[in-house]
């Protein structure tokens, strides 16, 4: 019985007649474009016998021949890293020269803009300086204020003060009016009431208010010798003269 040939695998990358193996591009190559051709291969008639001594070497009917064409080979060029080289290096353009006219401009806006920032520092000051003034101004103000109001009150208490320096030079500021007296007369100190005017003080016409005078050889200087009443000072400011008998020397 006579073999019919063996279909050849499909899948066979061995040589045969109608086509090649595919080429391998070399490690390194330039990559090219590769076009695949299939195309069909037909056989004719022969001889029985001729068939099976060819049987390996001829293509059945019916295969399909891979052709390689080989189109064009592109050059790439390429970076170190595979990736495709950059466009071509970026340029400054260089930079435009000042010329005399633009450089006078700017130094005279640079002059005009301290001239301008002097005078808003000097602004600053001069109404800072008033502010400051103004604030000692109302300081002072609202002290005075306070100081006429208390003056005006230990003023309208100053009788009663008297009548105690009275009581107190006949002994009878003794007992529980006498504790009164002294709470009252430290309260009113606490408000910076300051009595003045004792036997023996030179005189002050500024504090002292002379309702009697005599000579004595005793003083040297005007001298307080006798205190009618006494008096009183709120802080500096007097509030009433002392009255009193001066002695001046012979």
């Amino acid at each position: 019985m006579t073999e019919k040939p063996r279909a050849a695998d499909p899948g066979d990358t061995g040589s045969t007649p109608g086509g090649s193996a595919p080429a391998e591009p070399a490690t390194g190559d330039a990559p090219r474009v590769v076009i695949r051709n299939n195309r069909k291969i037909s056989q004719p008639a022969e001889p029985e016998g001729t068939a099976a001594d060819a049987g390996t070497d001829a293509p059945a009917e019916g295969l399909v021949e891979d052709a390689e064409v080989v189109v064009d080979e592109i050059e790439v060029e390429s970076g170190a890293d595979g990736a495709a080289p950059a466009g071509p290096p970026v340029v400054d353009a260089p930079a435009e020269p000042v010329d005399a006219a633009t450089s006078s401009t700017l130094g005279a806006e640079l002059e005009a803009l301290r001239a301008d920032l002097d005078e808003r520092t000097r602004d600053l000051q001069r109404v800072t300086a008033e502010y400051a003034n103004y604030r000692k101004r109302v300081d002072r103000d609202r002290g005075v204020v306070a100081e006429q109001a208390t003056g005006t009150v230990l003023a309208a208490l100053l009788p009663i003060l008297d009548d105690l320096d009275r009581a107190r030079e006949h002994g009878d500021l003794v007992g529980p009016f006498g504790s009164v007296a002294e709470q009252l007369t430290a309260a009113l100190g606490k408000f910076g009431l300051t009595p003045f005017g004792e036997q023996g003080d030179p005189f002050d016409p500024t504090l002292h208010e002379a309702v009697a005078h005599q000579t004595s050889a005793d003083v040297t200087e005007p001298t307080c010798v006798q205190i009618m009443r006494r008096g009183y000072q709120l802080g500096e400011r007097l509030l009433r003269p002392a009255l009193v008998a001066v002695a001046d020397p012979e």
